[in-house]
């Protein structure tokens, strides 16, 4: 499967041309003229990163940005400010908007090239971190009072679902132990719920995992253990 990437650019023209590009690489791109529509869709779908033009209309570069930041899914890919100028000061903006590379249009293909090679790894370790994978195992939950036992629905190296959840709310830590199919340890993180869902699940996200705790997902999600 090909890393996907964001393309947001008022200019038609622009965005076309940007887009060519980075297919010819060998990615598949979504192209957006509207940062409106582009700060809805980062919030309920999974890219690998985005290319963001600095001037826009309704939301600028650095604002799309800070939106994108502050996404449940997408706030740690690489974002890409693209902008017609060498201007220092839209520069800052994006950099404390959190931007990991400024460029300067019109992209040559060859630096195009660079930059991805050069953030390839990032992208895929990013994009595991949030692959689901079917997962039906015993999960044991505690929190300083309360222990209950619930079955995970999927997980994935960032994180589970569980159900049921115990009457635990969003925003509460708690301790998992569970095991994953043919892997010889068991797993004992620490978790926080990122939201519930219905009629009684739970996401929860895993803090601070251990070394042999992220080595048996990785390996479980990247297919190494096979169920």
């Amino acid at each position: 499967m090909s890393l996907k990437l964001l393309v947001v650019d008022d200019d038609p023209a622009v965005l076309r041309a940007i887009k060519a590009l980075i297919e010819s690489l060998g990615y598949e791109a979504l192209g957006l003229t509207d940062s409106r529509e582009a700060a809805a869709r980062v919030l309920r779908q999974k890219f690998a990163g985005v290319f963001v033009d600095a001037k826009m209309p309704h939301l600028d570069g650095p604002t799309l940005v800070r939106h994108i930041r502050n996404s449940p899914t997408n706030h740690s890919i690489p974002i890409f400010m693209l902008t017609g100028s060498d201007d220092l000061q839209t520069m800052r903006d994006g950099f404390r908007a959190g931007i990991t590379f400024y460029m300067v249009k019109p992209l040559e293909v060859g630096v195009l090239a660079n930059v991805l090679k050069l953030m390839k790894g990032a992208m895929l370790r990013d994009r595991r971190s949030y692959t689901r994978l079917p997962l039906r195992t015993v999960v044991h939950c505690s929190t300083e009072k309360h222990q209950f036992t619930a079955t995970s629905v999927n997980v994935a190296e960032g994180g589970m679902l569980l159900e049921p959840t115990g009457g635990l709310e969003v925003g509460q830590e708690l301790w998992l132990r569970f095991s994953l199919p043919r892997i010889p340890v068991t797993l004992n993180p620490k978790a926080r719920i990122s939201r519930r869902e219905p009629p009684d699940r739970m996401a929860v996200e895993f803090l601070g995992l251990a070394a042999e705790d992220r080595k048996a997902l990785q390996d479980f999600i990247a297919g190494v253990v096979k169920e």
